[in-house]
């Protein structure tokens, strides 16, 4: 049923295929970009609710959206329901539009998880399901990004104590806190989970390529989230599709987006984003190993886009 609250324009076709929560990546260009190129949602950055209660303006500022989005989850971070909710209303007071609130349980980072928010909320089932129950209120969709823990049943045992809190999805992140983003992630915890909590489970781990996508579909995930799949290849949601662009035409679909970075964000900011990006098509280009450092060091977008543009 379509919330009354929502841009009904803005509420994904399920199954879908999703860009992950990514600190310092999803930004507002980023989303834009994945979403102009095969997205059916996106995710902000994790966003401080202590610092959108403070008012801090650059907390404030990652609340910007554009109706060149696909529909957004706006992905919150707190050590309890009370700041949260504080959080959650600064996000309905200057933010329009946006599909669902998200919950990160799921950040492994020392410098999150010592203020007893993302992952370390794993320890805390208590909390976590106040959480949702007072999300539950402000009549959005939530969300929850968990990592697995390392027995199953605690896995299954967590996500069903979020579903009994009124939980409208759960996405799964195959890899313990304690593996942080090392070693291979546990796709068999999200077949089970899947099948356990049919409808409400999302995955997220190790998905580099469509055949990866296709796998999480087939286990009975609702969305399958790239994440650092998604930066090693920006075109990866449209290969997914059967969009498969020749080399000049990526280059300069990437160049479009800097100069759109660029507008929204700074050169600066264009910048970082284009030498995450530039390195997934430079390895297919002749000389790619010396583009690839090239464009590491470069020091502005046209110096970066006469990289790209050199055959």
């Amino acid at each position: 049923m379509k919330d009354p609250n929502v841009n009904n324009s803005k509420i994904p076709d399920f199954p879908c295929l999703a860009l992950a929560p990514l600190a310092g990546v999803t930004t507002l260009p980023v989303r834009e970009f994945f979403s102009e190129h095969g997205a059916d949602l996106t995710h902000t950055e994790m966003i401080s609710c202590a610092g959108l209660a403070r008012n801090n303006e650059k907390t404030l500022d990652m609340l910007k959206i554009s109706e060149r989005e696909a529909p957004l989850v706006v992905q919150l971070f707190a050590p309890d329901e009370k700041i949260l909710a504080e959080g959650a209303l600064k996000v309905k007071e200057n933010c329009e539009n946006f599909f669902a609130f998200g919950i990160n349980m799921a950040c492994p980072m020392p410098k999150i998880t010592k203020n007893f928010c993302g992952a370390a909320l794993l320890k805390r089932p208590d909390v976590a399901s106040k959480m949702v129950m007072e999300l539950k209120k402000f009549n959005f969709p939530v969300w929850v990004k968990i990592r697995k823990f390392e027995k199953e049943n605690e896995t299954l045992n967590f996500i069903e104590n979020l579903v009994r809190s009124g939980v409208d999805n759960v996405c799964v992140h195959g890899r313990t806190a304690s593996q942080r983003y090392e070693g291979v992630a546990d796709k068999n915890i999200l077949k089970h989970a899947a099948k356990n909590f049919p409808g409400l489970i999302s995955a997220s781990g190790d998905v580099k390529t469509p055949e990866d996508i296709n796998e999480y579909f087939s286990f009975g995930c609702v969305c399958v989230m790239p994440a650092r799949g998604a930066v090693a290849n920006p075109f990866l949601f449209e290969e997914y599709r059967g969009i498969n662009r020749d080399f000049d035409e990526r280059v300069e679909i990437l160049i479009n987006f800097a100069y759109r970075a660029k507008e929204i964000s700074g050169e600066h900011k264009a910048l970082v984003a284009m030498k995450r990006f530039a390195g997934a098509i430079l390895k297919f280009s002749h000389g790619s190993a010396e583009k690839r450092n090239l464009a590491c060091m470069s020091t502005s977008l046209d110096e970066i886009i006469k990289i790209l543009r050199e055959r």
